[in-house]
């Protein structure tokens, strides 16, 4: 009672800060949405914010094979490179499936063990030069050699990349692996760069004015600031894109998005999360709001490497300590699901209850504290608001059961560091994806020797490799629903609120996954930026 009273209070200070509530209807726009928005125009230049603390953080520039933040950057890489493969779906977000776009087809052999895609004839860089299985192949060869987090993890046989013919190129696998379509939208193999371009440029020139295929060229690159793009006029797609510019802004955070939306200075953000914001936003004529989906459930990792939580006892005290029922009614008005596994609603293989997972129970969390003689732990996570709010919360939970807690929040190239110096102890990170076994998903956060994991459980990695390579739905499936079991058995991470951020456009602006639902494939949904237009 005292904890959920806490809560209250902490709630009823950031009701008051922000005069309004929080959320609201979790539908797809606000009332200053005017009917249908008719036939699309073209002309017109559009600014997009991005958060500087995630997708708003370019700082290695953005070739595909090198962008150490690719995974947060997937609009900028979309615009830039179009995609082989995108995810799509109906205007409400149902029926999301990854289709083909660069790619005009693929087809997987019976035994699951190769992969054939077939490109698009005609497809030429924005410098002229053909878009072909031999600049596919060499993209795909460099992007796994290079350490991007958002390289796929695909099981390759030997010379498993092979140029059938000038415009088919095919994956061979060790095992059957039909996730590698899911695994596309997400990955640095999406996004194919010009070779000879790069060649020519050099990889320092090449990733401040790289060279794609995609509907929009670089006119100028600003890291972590400003990239502004032109229209392609080499790009495929007839008549499209329909924008002439189109400009990703870095801004730091929520509040100033909206100040500059609300001013004219830009019209469209990505990824609002400040909970208190949306109510705001969805009464303002002036704005479209979208929720998108959610697919990927936050998750405390608790890095089982290094002590305290080594020791089995110590991560159970952590499951047991924590309430994310009560955060989420007492932050954020219980508008969001509360998962016990790794996938959200808006995902493929969605279990909201696991069998055996440990439950809230503050005095079995109180008596661990005391047989371990103490506890004191560091728990971090990147800087927004929701994540910053659940580990405010997880703070004043957790010392209720006796737990000693200094919590941080880092911009994304922080948190990377963080897991790659492995002395982490505990962090509040997103888990999961649209599909489990594709990108910044479970395998991510839970395989053994992934940097970003703090397990090392030969069991589970066979549960999760065997869910990846399973070719009927229903047994990969089950499979998952074992692993999220394994996991909660052994206290590895316990799983918390299935959030999805908004996308805010301004009155006139429309496109799929930006005024329209699509699955986030990471955080945020993969917009579809050739099909994003303005009224004139």
């Amino acid at each position: 009672m005292k904890q959920r009273t806490i809560l209250s209070l902490l709630t009823a200070a950031a009701l008051a800060l922000s005069a309004c509530g929080g959320g609201g209807d979790s539908g797809g726009t606000a009332a200053g949405t005017a009917g249908p928005a008719g036939e699309p125009q073209q002309g017109g230049e559009l600014t997009v914010l991005e958060d500087a603390a995630f997708a708003g953080s370019w700082p290695a520039g953005i070739d595909p094979a090198t962008n150490t933040t690719g995974g947060s950057n997937i609009a900028m890489m979309q615009a830039v490179f179009g995609g082989l493969f995108l995810l799509k779906a109906d205007d409400d977000g149902s029926n999301a499936e990854v289709t083909p776009n660069q790619a005009e087809s693929y087809e997987f052999s019976e035994d699951g063990l190769t992969f054939t895609v077939k490109l698009r004839e005609g497809i030429q860089f924005s410098d002229g030069t053909p878009l072909d299985a031999e600049a596919v192949r060499f993209n795909w060869e460099r992007d796994l050699a290079n350490p991007c987090t958002c390289k796929p993890t695909w099981p390759l046989a030997e010379g498993g990349i092979q140029v059938v013919d000038p415009l088919t190129i095919q994956l061979s696998f060790t095992r059957p692996y039909p996730a590698v379509l899911a695994s596309f939208p997400s990955a640095n193999v999406n996004w194919i760069a010009s070779p000879s371009a790069l060649e020519a440029q050099g990889e320092d020139a090449f990733k401040i004015t790289p060279v794609g295929a995609g509907p929009f060229t670089v006119v100028e690159n600003q890291l972590s600031s400003v990239l502004e793009l032109e229209r392609n006029e080499n790009y495929f797609k007839e008549g499209l894109p329909y924008l002439d510019r189109l400009t990703f802004q870095s801004i730091g955070g929520d509040q100033p998005a909206y100040q500059a939306l609300q001013a004219g200075q830009a019209q469209a953000y990505e990824g609002l999360n400040t909970t208190p914001l949306l109510e705001q936003a969805q009464a303002n004529p002036q704005l479209q709001v979208t929720i998108q989906p959610a697919t990927s459930p936050y998750v405390i990792q608790l890095n089982t490497k290094i002590a305290p939580f080594n020791d089995a006892r110590a991560r159970e005290a952590i499951y047991r300590a924590t309430d994310f029922e009560a955060i989420n009614e007492g932050i954020f008005g219980g508008q969001y699901e509360v998962s016990q596994g790794f996938t959200g609603p808006g995902g493929l293989f969605y279990e909201p209850e696991v069998e055996g997972y440990p439950e809230y129970d503050l005095d079995r969390a109180k008596e661990i504290v005391e047989e371990l003689g103490g506890m004191t732990i560091r728990l971090g996570t990147i800087s927004n608001y929701v994540a910053t709010q659940i580990n405010t919360a997880l703070q004043t939970q957790w010392q209720e059961a006796g737990i000693d807690v200094e919590i941080n929040d880092y911009q994304l190239s922080g948190v990377i560091q963080e897991f790659t110096g492995g002395q982490w102890q505990a962090m509040l990170q997103t888990a999961g994806a649209w599909d489990p076994a594709a990108g910044v998903g479970v395998g991510f956060r839970f395989n053994s020797g992934v940097p970003y994991s703090g397990v090392a459980d030969p069991k589970l990695d066979q549960l999760l490799n065997d869910a990846a390579s399973t070719l009927d739905e229903t047994q990969r499936a089950d499979l998952y629903r074992q692993a999220a079991e394994l996991i909660a058995q052994n206290f590895y991470a316990p799983f918390g609120l299935a959030f999805a951020p908004a996308n805010l456009a301004a009155v006139g602006v429309h496109g799929p996954g930006l005024t329209t639902k699509i699955p986030p494939i990471l955080v945020n949904a993969g917009v579809i930026w050739d099909e994003v237009w303005r009224e004139q």
